[in-house]
């Protein structure tokens, strides 16, 4: 990010943009990751927020960007339950302090999710909505926005766009259960994904001998009684991929590509830039990628958005959803970027993952273990494993990135930091 125009940096992680409110739980578990957007700060920000950040990790995050801590305010907005953040500020008798802080200096809002109730907090407030003009032209994305970060809406754009996808059928929930047996009389397992969900949420992977002698389909509560699911043949995947695209004035263009690391179709990390085992899909990505984005620039979206796909044992990419909204990677790769300008690294390779430590460490305890191994990011070097979302509430599941010069060496780093910080398992 490079914009002059002061940001309400507003991380509302709780939206009904990919996953419905009724999910509070999920949603409040994603917001613990609401201290990342601190590495967007310039001075004059504001950063509202969900949840707290410790003054260490603040610290931290100020003294590798070089911003002043007097020239940015942080909103801590206290928790209301499964409610938008734009509510949440509301109730806490919050708004007044933060069209205050954001004053009469053209400042912009830039959500996490571009969903209803931030275009109507940004309009209640006097903002715009980054990187659009005026609060009516984000309106006029959203109903594209919201379509597309459902899995039913991206297979029928995908469809249109010439896309290969996995067979599979969109069907209300009751329906389900007979769909994956029409399904599995073809394919040896498939995957059965509520409508509106991310990171996993709800999905089911199930083979034929789940549902053999009679046994039922047993679905997550998401999306209700009727709610719409698509079940999708179960593909031998080697690897699960995305791309990172932006809308811009000048059209679709990539910033990064990458590998996610995923268990049971669960988000738990990525590697930037793709392994050399899938690099061969690098152009089909792209080529997919900048079609949903003209699509998207057609319907008046403007920022970024991800395409992930699945790469099989034959080396063969399926597309399988799009997320339109700053993704789990989008604001890491911002980090990334901006803590190596100038620095001896150009072009990185980065990761993001996450660790458990056998016993609870304090933010400072875990800095000092890094830095005492040298293993800590040099701004010289442009190198390093970064504490990129403060303490872990538990103290031991700790998010990091690892910044070097090659794939090889981020994989180096990453196994010293498990031996360092004693990961289990490492």
């Amino acid at each position: 990010m490079t914009e002059t125009v002061p940001m309400v940096v507003f991380a509302n992680f709780l939206s009904d943009l990919a996953v419905d409110l009724d999910e509070g739980q999920v949603l409040a578990t994603w917001a613990q990751q609401a201290p990342r957007k601190a590495w967007l700060l310039r001075p004059g920000d504001v950063f509202v927020t969900p949840v707290p950040l410790s003054r260490e990790f603040l610290r931290y995050v100020y003294d590798l960007t070089g911003v002043p801590p007097e020239s940015v305010a942080v909103v801590e907005v206290p928790p209301a339950g499964a409610v938008p953040l734009g509510r949440a500020v509301r109730e806490a008798g919050l708004e007044a302090y933060v069209r205050a802080l954001a004053g009469d200096r053209g400042a912009a809002l830039l959500p996490t999710a571009l969903d209803a109730s931030a275009i109507a907090f940004a309009r209640d407030i006097g903002l715009a909505v980054h990187p659009y003009p005026t609060v009516e032209a984000a309106e006029v994305a959203l109903q594209m926005t919201m379509l597309l970060n459902t899995k039913s809406g991206f297979r029928a754009a995908a469809g249109q766009l010439g896309m290969r996808l996995p067979a599979g059928r969109t069907c209300r929930r009751p329906e389900a259960e007979d769909m994956a047996h029409d399904l599995l009389e073809d394919h040896e397992r498939v995957v059965v994904k509520p409508d509106r969900s991310a990171g996993g949420h709800g999905m089911r992977f199930v083979s034929r001998k789940d549902l053999r002698g009679g046994a039922s389909l047993l679905l997550d509560t998401v999306g209700g009684p009727k709610g719409l699911w698509v079940v999708e043949e179960c593909l031998d995947v080697a690897e699960s991929v995305s791309i990172q695209m932006e809308v811009a004035a000048s059209g679709a263009h990539a910033l990064f590509s990458g590998a996610m690391r995923t268990v049971q179709g669960s988000f738990t990390g990525y590697v930037s830039p793709l392994p050399q085992s899938c690099a061969h899909v690098a152009g089909e990505l792209e080529e997919w990628g900048t079609a949903l984005g003209r699509r998207l620039a057609d319907h008046g979206y403007a920022g970024p958005f991800g395409l992930d796909a699945l790469v099989d044992t034959a080396g063969v990419a399926y597309a399988s959803e799009s997320n339109i909204r700053r993704t789990a990677t989008t604001t890491p790769h911002a980090m990334v970027t901006r803590l190596t300008e100038g620095s001896a690294t150009t072009h990185p390779a980065w990761s993001v993952a996450k660790g458990w430590t056998r016993s609870p460490l304090g933010f400072e305890g875990a800095l000092a273990q890094l830095r005492t191994s040298h293993l800590a990011f040099d701004p010289d070097r442009g190198e390093g494993v970064v504490l990129y979302a403060d303490a872990p509430a538990d103290g031991r599941s700790w998010r990091y990135a690892v910044i070097a010069r090659s794939a090889g060496d981020v994989e180096e780093q990453e196994t010293a930091l498990a031996e360092v910080l004693e990961f289990e398992g490492g």
